[in-house]
This record gives C-alpha cells, structure tokens and sequence, in this order.
C-alpha cells in the first residue's frame, strides 16, 4: 500500500499522541470524520498501525537504571541464535533485542531499579543462559534523547 501526505500526517500526529480522537485527528488535519477513519483503518489493516499503547515514564515507576549489553554466543548456529532469542523474549527487563553484525551477535536494552538489580539479573539470567560467551554492559548515565516517534 503507498501513502500519501494526509496518511503521513495522521501517523506523525498518531505517534505523539494515540489518545486523540478520530474528531480531534479530522479537525487538525481538516478533513471530516469519515474519511479519517477509513483511513486511519486502512493504516491499521496495512500494518502501518502495529498497536496503540500508553508510554509509561520508567523512572517514576522505579525503573533508573539503562543497561546497553553486548551478547556474543560461542556457537552462531541456527539453533543457538533461535534458543537465545527464544529465551529472551521471556525477560521483561528486556525491552530491546536487536541481531548485530560486527563483534557481538546481540545488542540488549535492559531497564532495571538499579545497578544491583541489573547484576542479580545479569547472575541469575543472562549468564546462565546457554551458548554465551561474551557479554560487556554499559551503563546509561543520563538520558539525552528518549522518542518512539519514526522520522515520517
């Protein structure tokens, strides 16, 4: 599907904020309701629209401490690559996973309370589990930049 630049606007308006109405998204792009809508639908049917969440603020739930962590598996078969991934997805201070090419094979983002939290889940969970090899941690001082918005 190709969209267009009132799709484009709806996306960009949609990703600050997705509590707004389909009447408030209409009014400020100057279209009526309907068609809003429909498309607004036909972004979500597309995939466009994956979902629609609220976007918590970590630290006032306790969450201050960012963790960037470096995985490298000692075996890059299919297996171990599957069984890690597969394994991680169940760890909720996992917020980000990403396969890298380069030194290591996996990029974590984990959020924690703090450092000591991090190093009971770093003990307790990610070296134990199996086929790693590596694993170096740099820890966020400060936040400079936090956006989930896409450059539409």
């Amino acid at each position: 599907m190709q969209i267009d630049a009132t799709d484009r606007r709806i996306l960009k308006l949609l990703q600050r904020d997705a509590s707004l109405s389909v009447a408030e998204l209409a009014e400020q792009i100057g279209m009526s309701q309907p068609p809003c809508w429909r498309r607004i639908k036909k972004l979500e049917s597309s995939g466009f629209i994956e979902r629609r969440v609220a976007l918590l603020n970590r630290k006032q739930l306790g969450l201050r401490v960012v963790v960037y962590t470096e995985v490298k598996l000692s075996a890059n078969g299919r297996q171990a690559v599957g069984d890690f991934e597969e394994k991680i997805q169940s760890f909720p201070e996992v917020t980000e996973c990403y396969v890298m090419l380069g030194q290591s094979d996996f990029l974590l983002r984990i959020v924690t309370e703090d450092v000591e939290s991090y190093e009971r889940f770093f003990r307790n969970h990610l070296s134990q589990l199996p086929g790693v090899q590596d694993i170096t941690s740099s820890v966020a001082l400060s936040e400079v930049k936090y956006s989930t918005e896409l450059p539409i």
